[in-house]
Formats: C-alpha cells, structure tokens, sequence
C-alpha cells in the first residue's frame, strides 16, 4: 500500500475525501488543505487519472525537524535518491514555508537540491541535471516550523491543467474548483445545464466531462511519475486504455445537454476550441449573447440547472453596473427558469442578494486569495404573477414619492440638475442628485457603530432601488463615498477620463463632470443665491472668490456685469470656469480669471467693485496658502478685507457651509458694514430637508442699501 497525500484548494477537502472514497481510497484522513488516503499502485495511478479536484498528488518520503540548514541537508539526503530515480532524469524542487533558520524558500531549495546531486556523487553516480521548466521528477518540501515534509509529486504540473484550455477569458477559474462548483451545485448528470456568463466555458467542460465519463486526466501529456524508478508502465496502460474506454461509452450514452452564452464572441470561439480539445464539443451549444436577453433555451423541459461564476468589483464606479446586472439576472431567472435549480459561485455575497432570491444552501471556498461562497437556489416553478418585491422598499417609495413631486418642479424652473433624495430615511444615508440623463448616488461614511456588511448590503440595495425606480441605465449611474475632507482634498482627481458633459441652469449652460472629482463642478444648493447674482449684476463690476468652476460668475455676465473676475486657487477649475464663460459667450478682457490664494490677493487688491460673491470654505490649511482660514474665526478680516474693495453702494453676498455659524454683528456694525441673512430666500425645496446646507448673507455699508 503507499501512502499518498491529495492537496486541493481550502474548502473543498470534504468533496475531495468523498471523490477519492469512490476511486477506492482507503484511511482517508482530511487536514487542511488536502487528504492523506492509502492505495495500492492501481489506485495511485486511478486517483491521478480521475480525481477532478485534487491539485497534487504527491508521495510523502520522510519527515524530518530543522533547526539548522544542515539538519535539512541531512534530512534530505537520508534519503536513498538512486533508488528513486536515475541520473538520467532531470529533476526540480518546489520550497514552501519558512522558519527561523530558512528564511529564504530559495535557500531551502537549493539546500535540498545539494544534498540529492551529493547522494548520487557519494555513490559515484553521475549527477543528474536541474530543469526548473518541465522536469522528470519533482520534489516537493514543505516547511512548517521546525519540520520538513519531503515528496515526491506523481502530478508533474498541477492536476487542475487538464490540457484542453489554451486559451482563456478575463478571469478564468482553475478546472479543479469549477468540478466542484458543478458538483455542489446540485446538477445531476443527464439534466441539462447553462452557464449564462460562461467565459472560457470550463464550468460547462467539466461538467460535460462528468456527464459522459471523461477522466479529467486523459488529455495530459506530461505526469511527474514517469521518471520514477517505480513507474509501472503496464499497469498505467491499463489505468489509461480503461479510461479512453469508458470516455468513448460515455459520449455515445449521455443524455445531458449543456448550454454556454457569453457577449465577447472571441471568448466564445475560445471556449468552442476548449471544448474540442476537451472531445466534448458535440454536448455544447455555444452562443455569443449579452446575458440580459438569455431565454430558456429548452422552454418545454426537461428542467435542469443554471450555473456560473458572475462577474464582480474592486471598484466602487462598477458596482451599479454589477447590481444592476445580478437585479436583472434574479428577474430573468424567475420570469425564464421556473422549476430548475440556479447555483451561483462569487467573491461578493453582497451581490448575490441582488438577485432577490433565498438560497436553499450555500458553501464556501478560497478562489485564490479570494474568500468566496456558492449559493443555490430553487426556483419556483410556477412563479406568482404579482409584482417582485422590490429591495428597500421603503427607500424606493420615498424615491418615487421625491421624484412625482421635484421632476414637474425642475421642468418648471428650467434646471436640469437638482437632489431628488437627501437621506431622508436613517437606513439609508445617501443623497441622489439627478445631472440631467445622470444619477450620483453620494454615500455618507457610515458611523463606526454600523455593521459594515450591513452598511454595504444597504448600498447596493439603495443602487437597485434607484436603477428600478428612475428606470435608468446602469452606465448612468455613478456612485461616491463622502467623507469629511480637509485642506486641499477638495482639489484631489480621482480619474482622467474628461467626460465632461453640458447642463442648463435657468439661463445658463455649465459643464459638469461626474467622474473625475470629488465634486461635480456645481454646487447644487447654491442654484437660487446664484440666480439672485445674476439679477443683481446688470451695468455693474463683479467679484467672484473662492469661485470654484466660475458659475456664479456666468450667471453675472448673463445677467448683463459690466465686468466679472473670477478668483480661485486652483488651475483646474480655473480652466473649467474659462470653460463655462465660453459656453455661454462671455469672452473678451472684461471677463478675467485669476489663479491666487484668494486671502492673499484680498489683502493686496486695490480694485473697486459694486457686487462680490465669496463662499469660502468652512476651513482650509492648504500648503498653497499663507496660513489656515476658519471661517468662524476669520470671517470678520475677511470683511474688512472686503469692505476695501467695494464701492459705496456696492453689495457684498456671502455663504458658507458651517453648521452653527454665528455672524459677528456688533464686530460687523464696528466696521461700518450691515448684514441681513438670506438664507432662507436662497433655499430650493429640493433641500428643503437639509436647511443648514448652507447659510447666506448680504452685506452693504452701514446706512445704505
């Protein structure tokens, strides 16, 4: 009998035990990420034949404690390696694991590779040769603390190369874990299987292998055994003419039908050659189709089983297509599969529950480093005629109720870009502005005291319900994390993609920008201040400061300003503001745009104007400026400051953001200048839930208007 040990992928030891129980193996025993089992040489060759999930097989030699690089030398070269094999066989060794004394699994290697070269040459052998690229025999060493596992590996390359998949799609997964997903997926041989987002096609493969009897290892070339002194090629023919037997039986007997769909029709030409190396190309139909409009391709039964590994994100900007790509999915299969089972293998539970459907059961495995779970499903098989249940309902009411009464309001006003949903429920804290065609859904940071997965099961619920409701493509929707920025964060890129695009605000044209910044370039809650500019601005010479991408500034020069300067810190948004002015026709000397600390160039300026605009922000400490801004603290210099520049009956508006800000009357009063609040006059009903947003002020000299 030899002792042998299978690895395979963390999570599928127990499947593993079970294969390998029905080859024969005996004393099977599961540790973590593989079985120790016992057989005579038959049933060594048959595992290695047969076994669809096993990784390795190797043959354990010996064991032995390493406390220093000699004991792994002598370890090593306890063992008697002629008797193993001859120097004419080239060999590699594959090091795993570290401990006090190796720190380096090349080290380790080169150790155990010294002491089998100097057991042939103390025997006055020839040494045999090193080929790390395919060699004939392959010793393996594994290295957990102070005790080394030395084996032989019987596999060569790993099991999970069946030798059919030359060519793959974007995120293939190995043959060895789609066996067990079509294993534990509930299929049975005979019943036909689709795989609507197939790919590369290797979960259909391995099924289809399964269903006619085709050993996974039939189409290798290359096995680590057969450089072995006790290689039987007898008994392997055996092994090997059995299996091209029951193959050849199975194809002619089988009466599973297997379905594959993907919208990358390279991809499927891939997996249509897969499948004609793999000798199962006859139980396949492959078709090049986006998986939104998948049909039941056998509508009148037999009922079978729909599996696959749906794709998933790193990355928030590809969430919404994924949510709404598994809400759709969950539809399709209710309205196109009723009576079949549905098996779904993926990194993102979340996800998963998109679908809206409750598992019957669920597993877990390691794709990689990637944690994932494979939920099935049995779908109904007369599904009730009534409306699907619709994920967060109570947020999609409020969203629909929003929409009835903003939309009509919007059209009115002439604005294309306005909040539909400013977290008005406390389950679902996020704010939806509609950009014209466009949706941002802006998550606030969820307190600490939040579950996470709770907080992000919640999103993508919210992105379901908001695709569903506003009926809105996925592409469309784009989806932000804000948290509390300081300093120049505000000025920070996210991306290059420059997909700018233009809106209407009242008389205005404005480009916005959805992707690349943090914010849009409009400040949705500032619409009704900067109307009120534009009405204010006619024959007269108008400042804008901290003028972010100059919108404010278009509203004055469409309002009729004999002039507009537009001040701002940042080049960027600089060039965007040049952009605006543009787009509206305001071109010429008249128009100036500054790049200047906007405090710094306060404190020099020696202009006259009748109409200033400043919205600073709540605080700053950039680098770029002289020193920090607090607007609570400084906004009385900045008044001073202010009063300098403008003419006697000038008019100075002012906003901020703070929370709680208290205006310094009696210092205001001190400096000759009055102050009347307006922030109530400057708030649209779209934030009517948030009135502390911002708040506003208009300030003239004492005594005048």
């Amino acid at each position: 009998m030899n002792s042998l040990f299978a690895s395979t992928a963390r999570g599928l030891e127990e499947l593993l035990k079970s294969e390998l129980e029905a080859l024969g193996a005996e004393s099977c025993q599961i540790v973590q990420g593989g079985v120790h089992y016992q057989g005579d040489d038959r049933l060594m060759y048959q595992s290695l034949m047969w076994s669809r999930l096993a990784s390795r097989i190797l043959l354990p030699l010996t064991e032995c404690g390493v406390y220093s690089d000699l004991d792994l030398y002598l370890g090593v070269q306890a063992i008697d390696w002629p008797a193993l094999f001859g120097s004419d066989k080239t060999f590699a060794v594959h090091f795993s694991g570290l401990n006090e004394v190796i720190r380096n699994s090349q080290y380790g290697a080169l150790k155990v590779k010294d002491a089998i070269v100097d057991s042939f040459t103390r025997k006055n052998l020839p040494r045999p040769d090193v080929d790390r690229e395919q060699p004939d025999i392959r010793v393996n060493v594994w290295l957990n603390k102070d005790t080394a596992s030395i084996a032989l590996d019987l596999s060569g390359d790993g099991l999970h190369q069946r030798g059919y998949r030359q060519q793959t799609g974007a995120a293939p997964l190995k043959e060895t874990l789609a066996a067990a997903i079509v294993l534990r997926s509930g299929w049975q041989a005979g019943s036909p299987l689709v795989d609507p987002m197939c790919g590369s096609g290797t979960l259909l493969l391995e099924a289809a292998m399964i269903a006619c009897d085709r050993a996974p290892g039939l189409h290798r070339n290359h096995w680590g055994f057969t450089g072995w002194n006790k290689f039987d090629a007898g008994l392997w023919q055996e092994v090997k003419t059995e299996a091209q037997v029951r193959a050849r039986k199975g194809a002619k007997e089988t009466t599973s039908r297997f379905f594959g769909y993907d919208n990358d029709s390279r991809v499927i030409e891939s997996a249509r050659a897969n499948a004609r190396r793999a000798g199962v190309a006859d139980l396949i139909a492959f078709t090049a189709q986006d998986v939104l409009k998948l049909t039941n391709p056998l509508p009148e039964g037999p009922a079978g089983t729909v599996v696959s590994n749906p794709p998933y994100g790193e990355r928030l900007e590809s969430e919404p297509a994924l949510i709404a790509l598994h809400s759709q999915l969950g539809r399709i299969m209710k309205s196109q599969f009723g009576g079949w089972n549905l098996s779904l293998f993926s990194a993102s539970p979340e996800l998963l529950s998109c679908l809206q459907l409750r598992a019957d059961r669920q597993f877990k495995a390691k794709n990689g480093p990637l944690d994932c779970v494979q939920k099935n499903y049995q779908l109904a098989a007369n599904p009730s005629g009534g409306a699907v249940a619709q994920l967060a309902d109570d947020y999609a009411n409020r969203l629909r109720k929003n929409l009835k009464k903003l939309d009509k309001w919007a059209r009115q006003e002439g604005i294309e870009c306005y909040r539909i949903y400013d977290a008005d429920l406390p389950d679902y804290n996020v704010a939806v502005d509609r950009y014209a065609d466009w949706v941002i859904i802006q998550e606030y940071a969820p307190p600490k005291t939040v579950d996470a997965t709770k907080a992000r099961q919640r999103l993508f619920d919210v992105i379901a319900a908001t695709l569903s409701v506003l009926e809105l493509p996925a592409n469309r929707l784009v989806l932000k994390t804000r948290e509390k920025q300081k300093g120049t964060s505000q000025y920070q890129k996210m991306n290059e993609k420059g997909d700018f695009f233009e809106v209407r605000e009242f008389d205005a044209k404005l480009w916005v920008n959805l992707t690349d910044y943090l914010d849009t370039g409009l400040f949705l809650d500032h619409r009704i201040a900067r109307k009120m500019l534009g009405k204010m601005s006619a024959g007269k010479d108008f400042l804008n400061l901290f003028a972010y991408t100059g919108s404010a500034s278009v509203h004055a020069g469409l309002g009729g300003a004999r002039s507009t300067t537009t001040v701002d810190m940042s080049r960027t948004y600089l060039e965007w503001a040049e952009r605006n002015l543009r787009l509206n026709g305001l071109t010429g000397r008249q128009h100036r745009l500054m790049q200047a600390d906007c405090l710094s160039w306060l404190r020099d300026a020696d202009e006259q104007f009748d109409l200033i605009f400043i919205d600073p922000p709540t605080f700053s400490n950039s680098k770029r400026m002289e020193e920090s801004f607090d607007v609570q603290r400084d906004h009385l210099a900045l008044m001073s400051d202010l009063k300098r520049l403008l003419r006697n009956n000038g008019t100075i508006m002012f906003s901020n953001n703070k929370r709680g800000f208290k205006m310094d009357l009696a210092g205001l009063a001190a400096l000759g200048l009055e102050a009347r609040e307006i922030t109530d006059k400057t708030q649209s009903q779209d934030f009517a839930r948030n009135r502390q947003i911002h708040n506003c002020w208009l300030l003239t000299h004492a005594g005048k208007e």
